[in-house]
């Protein structure tokens, strides 16, 4: 899966937010995860990251459009020379992941922009984490800086077989609080005596397959001790039943635009023209994010913190709709 590529792909460029990276190294871990170290071409220092942020890489065009997919970084942060992503190979996906697989090798050039972060990793007393599958790539960087930052902390990190517990090495290598748990050997695993057993002021923080997360949501309740903090890869499943139309006012041309029950925000201001940055179109990536200034949006996404949401200063275009006949978005 590795080696030189001399006739090395140049990836489509986007525009002045993004910058070339280099890819230096790329190696399978499991059965089919290929991860990727990237670094910039004349060796300088790379913009700065925490843990819980991702890598935006830009592929190339399709009907027109840049294909934008967004990668958690699962290096170490203090390394600045080279950011580290993995790409897991889907046979039934969109297409990013195929052509990463197909076309990037070491040589390979890059577009990316970032790194951006929805899911930061916040100050408390303990953690705790919960990665399913590849959800182990924000998770790996959160749980390295913890056991480096000396406070309380545990892991577990679930998967279907052993082939694909791709980084167990690395997390297991932090020190006794971290487990690895695979169906096919174990069954199931208990997230509720996992919870159950959190000091008071813990941060949990997960990602990986929906049913998991939804679980841990279960759990989670407005008396809980503990903090819920999850990273979704797939959208949230939403009632469409009742959808009604409303307006969009584009507040740079003054523009007004119905948004019928079937089309979502991002559709309409893509059929009029009016060009929008966006990637997953299912609420989870964070590319369409756009400020409101008047109305209250209908809330969709699964990228908002509640906090975020209840704000209802800024919205997913591409899934959420609006609680009032008329939204002016800052476009």
């Amino acid at each position: 899966m590795t080696g030189s590529d001399a006739a090395a792909p140049v990836l489509s460029e986007v525009d002045s937010d993004t910058f070339t990276l280099e890819v230096t190294a790329r190696r399978l871990v499991g059965c089919d995860i290929v991860v990727l170290e990237l670094a910039s071409p004349d060796g300088t220092a790379l913009p700065p990251w925490q843990p819980g942020a991702h890598l935006e890489v830009n592929l190339p065009a399709v009907d027109g459009d840049v294909m934008l997919r967004q990668y958690s970084l699962c290096g170490d942060p203090l390394q600045a020379d080279v950011y580290r992503i993995a790409v897991l190979a889907l046979a039934d996906g969109r297409g990013g992941s195929s052509y990463i697989l197909d076309n990037v090798h070491p040589g390979t050039t890059v577009r990316v922009r970032g790194p951006r972060n929805h899911f930061p990793l916040e100050d408390a007393p303990s953690y705790a984490f919960v990665a399913g599958g590849i959800g182990i790539t924000p998770i790996l960087a959160m749980a390295r800086a913890t056991a480096a930052a000396g406070k309380p902390w545990k892991a577990v990190y679930l998967a279907r077989d052993s082939q694909r517990l791709a980084f167990g090495d690395e997390l297991m290598a932090l020190g006794p609080d971290a487990t690895m748990w695979t169906d096919e050997e174990h069954g199931r695993f208990d997230l509720a005596g996992f919870v159950d057993d959190l000091p008071a002021g813990t941060h949990l923080y997960a990602c990986g397959p929906g049913p998991m997360l939804d679980a841990l949501e279960a759990l989670h309740s407005p008396d809980s001790t503990w903090q819920l903090h999850l990273e979704r890869f797939a959208a949230i499943t939403v009632d469409t039943s009742c959808d009604v139309p409303f307006e969009v006012v584009v507040k740079s041309s003054g523009t007004s635009l119905t948004v019928p029950p079937d089309c979502s925000i991002l559709s309409v201001l893509r059929k009029h023209g009016i060009q929008m940055e966006y990637s997953c179109s299912e609420g989870v990536c964070g590319t369409c994010e756009t400020d409101v200034l008047e109305g209250i949006p209908d809330h969709r996404d699964a990228v908002l913190s509640p906090e975020e949401q209840e704000a209802n200063e800024t919205m997913m275009v591409c899934v959420s709709r609006a609680r009032t006949p008329r939204l002016v978005l800052d476009i």
